[in-house]
């Protein structure tokens, strides 16, 4: 007795791994080992959000188009796109056009923050004072000498620094911090 067996083949263009699939795998994969990589060590970006705009506003593109820089030889400039590109310039030439835009750029909120912070830090430690937490939206902040709240301290959209006694006294514009806190009557220890 014969025993017949109905077999169908798949059609010959028929192909399961195609090359596309196996690409799409393969970039899936690499994006995967690559997040995981950096959940792990994450990248250390050395360029600020103003280092991106100055180099952005010399080569005429968009900061969010700047991955990096680096300089080759010590005479060339490199700048490296996040698309891949890149572009090479004269060191010399880069750093007078860095000058150039850095004196022109308007700082940002960040930038002022930061920029006040430090001169209220310096200040604070030249007259032996410790602040409170910061207002960073108002950029103000209490003083205290031994604990003791001495008054309040801030600067304001004239580019002044303000201070004032008790938080709903009148204020008194200096153009330094340490005329500000001098108007409160605070004065620089002097050493024995």
């Amino acid at each position: 007795m014969t025993q017949s067996v109905f077999a169908q083949q798949a059609p010959s263009s028929f192909n399961c791994n195609t090359i596309d699939e196996q690409a799409l795998a393969q970039a899936e994969l690499y994006k995967h080992i690559e997040a995981q990589a950096q959940t792990i060590a994450p990248t250390l970006d050395l360029l600020t959000d103003r280092d991106r705009r100055i180099i952005a506003t010399i080569i005429e593109r968009t900061p969010e188009e700047i991955k990096t820089i680096w300089i080759e030889a010590g005479i060339t400039v490199w700048v490296q796109f996040v698309d891949g590109g890149r572009l090479a310039f004269d060191r010399n030439w880069f750093a007078i056009k860095v000058q150039e835009v850095k004196a022109t750029l308007p700082e940002t909120p960040r930038e002022r923050n930061e920029r006040l912070s430090s001169e209220l830090e310096a200040a604070c430690i030249k007259f032996g004072l410790t602040h409170g937490q910061i207002d960073w939206l108002s950029f103000s902040t209490t003083l205290y000498l031994n604990r003791l709240c001495i008054g309040f301290i801030g600067y304001n959209r004239a580019n002044q620094w303000y201070s004032r006694r008790n938080q709903l006294g009148g204020s008194r514009t200096a153009d330094s911090v340490d005329a500000a806190i001098a108007s409160l009557g605070v004065r620089q220890p002097v050493a024995a």
